[in-house]
C-alpha cells in the first residue's frame, strides 16, 4: 500500500499550494518569515517531502487568500 504522501492526489494538492504561493506573489523565504519557520521548511512541503496539518493548511490558505477548499478541488 502507498504513502499517502506520495499519491498522485497529494502530488496535485502541493502544486496548488505552491501555485496559491506564486499566485500571491510571495517568495518560500517570505512565507517562512511570516510562519516562523525556516525556508527549507516550506520547500519539503511543496516538494511533497513533508506533509501538511490541517492548522498549517489553515495558515497558509489566510496568507494566500485562498479558501481551503482551493487546495483540494
Amino acid at each position: 500500500m502507498k504513502k499517502s504522501i506520495h499519491t498522485k492526489e497529494y502530488a496535485v494538492f502541493v502544486g496548488r499550494l505552491k501555485a496559491a504561493r506564486l499566485e500571491a506573489g510571495l517568495t518560500q523565504t517570505e512565507v517562512s518569515k511570516k510562519l516562523r519557520r525556516p525556508q527549507s521548511h516550506i520547500s519539503n512541503i511543496e516538494t511533497g517531502q513533508q506533509r501538511v496539518d490541517i492548522v498549517e493548511l489553515k495558515r497558509f490558505a489566510r496568507m494566500y487568500n485562498k479558501d481551503i477548499t482551493y487546495f483540494t478541488k
